[in-house]
């Protein structure tokens, strides 16, 4: 007939994995997403030698992450046209993750710099430049 089971189970119920590792939040994953392009797109505005827009990209960083960002240290070789293009879509794929995770700070200056790249690339100077 029936007897009741004495000692402990050797399986395990699915549940029980779910507190093994940590998760991250929807809004943990996009300040991950958002510190990464910002970062990258510091890169890019150290590069393009912009000193007061990579101090402003640097502050967003460091309250995204808890820390400063570590600063580009060497140069690509590529050309101010390519620069600025690669910055461009850097601050625009910053500026769709800020606005999905309604950062308005870092959305404002993600757009700012989407225009401050844009410009360049239509300047005269620049587009005449070999």
């Amino acid at each position: 007939m029936y007897e009741p089971i004495r000692t402990k189970s050797v399986h395990r119920m699915a549940d029980d994995d779910q507190n093994a590792y940590p998760h991250r939040s929807r809004e943990e994953e996009l300040d991950i997403q958002l510190a990464g392009h910002l970062s990258a797109l510091l890169a890019v505005t150290d590069e393009l030698g912009d000193a007061a827009a990579g101090e402003r990209i640097a502050q967003q960083v460091a309250r995204l992450r808890g820390a400063p960002p570590a600063r580009h240290a060497g140069l690509s070789g590529s050309s101010p046209q390519s620069l600025h293009r690669r910055a461009h879509t850097l601050a625009g794929r910053a500026l769709v993750v800020a606005a999905s995770r309604a950062d308005t700070a870092a959305a404002i200056l993600a757009a700012e710099r989407m225009d401050a790249h844009t410009a360049a690339l239509t300047s005269p100077d620049l587009v005449s430049a070999p």
